[in-house]
């Protein structure tokens, strides 16, 4: 008898253990950017990243004031030398390194004020979005020597920014809703921070509003918010609600008509007694 060896199975790969390097992330998208090193433009809902090989090189969003408001809010740079520097030149970026090179601006402090914008309009640019992300090749603006920042740090810091606000107030309702007070006799134990966002608080600016009028980083007016929200000092407006409609085929009933006889005698008697 004739014996064949069966050879063993060709070992299969398993896939169980493979774990997709963008699971998790706030936008997968960027992620996978970040990977292959990408240098252009990601426009999402709140806001929009450039990128430069892979790294965030700077970021804009509608909802956090921008580079200029923080420089020029706190006398750090004059508000004149600033608008001649944004005059002729589309990016902030560009902007800023005319500024740099000019000598009006130390450079350490053009790196604090750009990584605390770039976190800043970070945080919202990677808010949760209803809207697919669009991405634009090249196009980064050129920040010469001022710091870019990984992706998975920008992603890192904007988690630990969520949990901070969910623990100090869980309720985002007074992040976009205009502000009210709640309890004006209880200003005077605020400490002075949250005391100039407490002042601001007038039924009709919001939290954002306020950290552009303060020129203060939006999200650090955020966490003043929240806490002046918990300690019970503020509320957002409350939203007024329409009734609802009545159901389908719903007709109200006519008005009625009382007719008393009771009181149609009485009118009669008056009347005789009034004759006699």
């Amino acid at each position: 008898m004739t014996v064949v060896d069966i050879p063993p199975p060709l070992p299969v790969r398993d896939r169980s253990d493979q774990r997709d390097p963008s699971a998790g992330a706030l936008s997968p998208m960027l992620r996978r950017l970040a990977e292959e090193e990408a240098t252009g433009v990601l426009v999402r809902e709140h806001g929009t990243l450039y990128l430069a090989q892979g790294r965030v090189v700077h970021a804009e969003s509608p909802l956090a004031p921008g580079l200029g408001v923080l420089l020029t809010a706190h006398g750090t740079l004059a508000a004149t030398a600033w608008q001649r520097a944004t005059e002729h030149l589309a990016s902030p970026a560009d902007a800023a390194r005319l500024v740099l090179d000019a000598g009006l601006l130390p450079e350490g402090a053009l790196e604090l004020c750009h990584l605390d914008a770039l976190y800043d309009a970070g945080y919202f640019a990677l808010a949760p979005s209803s809207t697919p992300g669009r991405f634009r090749y090249d196009g980064a603006p050129r920040l010469g020597p001022l710091p870019s920042v990984p992706v998975v740090a920008l992603e890192r810091e904007t988690l630990r920014r969520r949990l901070l606000l969910h623990r100090l107030w869980p309720d985002p309702a007074a992040d976009s809703a205009p502000l009210i007070r709640a309890d004006p006799a209880g200003a005077a134990q605020v400490p002075p921070r949250r005391r100039a966002v407490l002042e601001r608080v007038d039924g009709v600016r919001t939290a954002l509003r306020i950290a552009h009028d303060l020129g203060r980083q939006a999200f650090h007016t955020l966490v003043d918010v929240r806490r002046l929200t918990a300690d019970g000092l503020l509320a957002p407006m409350p939203v007024a609600t329409a009734p609802d409609p009545p159901p389908a085929g719903f007709h109200p009933p006519a008005p009625l008509t009382v007719t008393d006889p009771d009181i149609a005698l009485l009118k009669r008697l008056r009347n005789a007694l009034e004759a006699l």
